[in-house]
């Protein structure tokens, strides 16, 4: 899709969304550009007020833009600002995971819905009233796990509990609690990825 040369340089007349959908079928960097400029102050300071560190969050701000030129060939945004948030949040909760830091603040259980779902369409939401639906879905699958599975998972990702405290807290031992952990974590995959390919 070719503009008009009128409108060819700068792509200030077209929405967030317009652009996001032009760059899908042009691949035009400049595009990239131009949402960078309408939002950088914003996601770089959603990316301090998470990480804290001026550097730290620069360079995660910077991640989030180069992930768009592939990000925004594959999903259609129909809510660019709320979902750019939500790739920013995600990004943030990845640098803390590396960091060995508490990602308090972000997504509910952020780090958990990393290690399921990671380099998935559910972290890639067109909208919030995608994400919820998703993380409602999430909430749901949890529930239908066994008990043993659900409940090491829950005091693991949700209330940041140890092996050790979760073997303490359940009565199971600290191999049960690590294989609760690492097959309910894959069924919940296997789970998710089937509500995606039925939706």
């Amino acid at each position: 899709m070719l503009l008009p040369a009128s409108e060819e340089k700068p792509f200030d007349r077209l929405s967030d969304e317009e652009l996001a959908g032009l760059f899908r079928q042009s691949g035009n960097q400049e595009i990239i550009g131009e949402l960078f400029s309408r939002y950088s102050p914003l996601v770089l300071g959603v990316c301090y007020k998470y990480l804290n560190e001026r550097e730290i969050a620069r360079d995660t701000a910077m991640g989030v833009f180069e992930s768009l030129f592939s990000t925004l060939k594959k999903y259609e945004v129909s809510n660019f600002r709320s979902w750019l948030l939500t790739v920013t949040k995600s990004h943030c909760a990845q640098v803390l995971r590396k960091l060995k830091k508490e990602p308090s603040g972000l997504l509910t259980g952020n780090d958990f819905i990393l290690e399921v779902m990671e380099n998935h369409d559910f972290l890639h939401p067109s909208d919030e009233n995608e994400m919820t639906q998703h993380l409602q879905k999430l909430h749901e699958l949890l529930g239908k796990l066994p008990p043993g599975q659900q409940q090491c998972l829950l005091l693991f990702y949700f209330e940041n509990r140890t092996y050790q405290q979760i073997s303490e807290a359940t009565g199971h031992s600290l191999n049960e609690v690590k294989s609760h952990i690492q097959n309910g974590k894959r069924n919940l995959k296997i789970n998710l990825e089937r509500y995606f390919a039925d939706s």
